[in-house]
């Protein structure tokens, strides 16, 4: 084989690297993505094969809730779970099902850069309007401010939609630095973050650093949703809009109108059910109480267990006695 099947010449790195560079610019980085979203999830036949009729009738059922729009493939749609073409195939489906109106953002973080790079070419190329991509956690240990600006640097220079990173230590078990979240706030591309870490005195932090950038703040948890409001924050994406996404679009309009005393009124009555479908039980919980409420939940794909009995008296006693059963 010749020398020049198996490197890429300096010219055509160049070439690409400004190709990507006019990409990124043409990118709608100045995007709105205020508002709420669920983190949808992905139904399962009993023999663990994505349900794509059953998705698709869960968002119809959504329709009706004035959420911004939806993410597709984040933690909980099973991501990791899924196979490269599946994740697209979703993120496909989806976008064919809600109107253009409604924003659709992609989960497309994998663990290598240029893994993501192609991930988010193809989610893109198939309706999505702006992707999430979590932290590559997988050697976290060297997961420093350095590597993790190359990395959603160069994904942004590449993607063409705007990228918005995802920070959900609970999962990675890494959050991106204060640091390094201002440094990427100024690159053209990348237009906000959804934290899921639920450090509030973190997130005031971020939105005061980057509020120069314009840079958007999404909370990444029902449970601090009204704390996120109060200091900036400028929407949510979170796993209880799943079942109680207009309590959850009550609960911004509340604040968005200083309607304070009603919001916190009610952002006290979600904190245990959120706890319940998100710390506690997780993405099987988050699918129980969707049968519960009327739309396909289902099984989860292995190795994501069903829950118990007792698991799932514990998961009702923290709706019913919050008054949402």
């Amino acid at each position: 084989m010749a020398l020049s099947g198996l490197f890429t010449p300096c010219a055509r790195i160049m070439a690409h690297r400004a190709l990507c560079r006019g990409l990124a610019l043409t990118a709608s980085s100045a995007l709105d993505i205020r508002g709420i979203y669920p983190p949808i999830t992905t139904p399962f036949t009993n023999q663990e094969e994505v349900d794509y009729e059953k998705l698709e009738e869960n968002l119809q059922n959504y329709n009706h809730i004035p959420f911004r729009g939806f993410v597709v493939q984040g933690s909980n749609g099973e991501y990791a779970y899924l196979t490269s073409e599946e994740r697209v195939e979703v993120v496909r489906r989806v976008r064919k099902a809600v109107p253009t109106n409604r924003l659709v953002i992609a989960g497309s973080g994998c663990e290598s850069t240029q893994a993501t790079i192609r991930m988010t070419e193809e989610m893109a190329k198939f309706g999505a309007d702006a992707v999430l991509v979590v932290t590559p956690a997988y050697y976290r240990g060297r997961m420093t401010s350095t590597a993790l600006i190359h990395h959603y640097s160069k994904v942004a220079d590449c993607s063409p939609v705007p990228v918005v990173l995802y920070s959900v230590p609970g999962n990675t078990g890494l959050d991106i630095p204060v640091d390094a979240i201002v440094t990427l706030s100024q690159h053209q591309n990348i237009i906000g973050i959804k934290d899921s870490g639920g450090d509030v005195t973190r997130i005031g932090l971020i939105i005061h650093k980057t509020k120069r950038q314009g840079f958007q703040v999404l909370s990444g948890s029902a449970s601090f949703l009204l704390a996120g409001y109060s200091i900036g924050a400028v929407g949510g994406i979170c796993a209880l809009a799943n079942v109680l996404g207009a309590q959850l679009c009550a609960l911004e309009s509340m604040c968005l109108n200083d309607q304070w005393e009603e919001a916190k009124e009610l952002q006290h009555r979600l904190i245990e059910p959120n706890a319940a479908v998100t710390r506690r039980f997780g993405v099987p919980g988050v699918k129980q109480v969707m049968e519960w409420y009327g739309y396909h939940g289902g099984p989860c794909r292995s190795p994501l267990l069903p829950l118990t009995d007792e698991e799932i008296k514990e998961l009702k006693k923290a709706f019913t006695a919050n008054g949402w059963l």
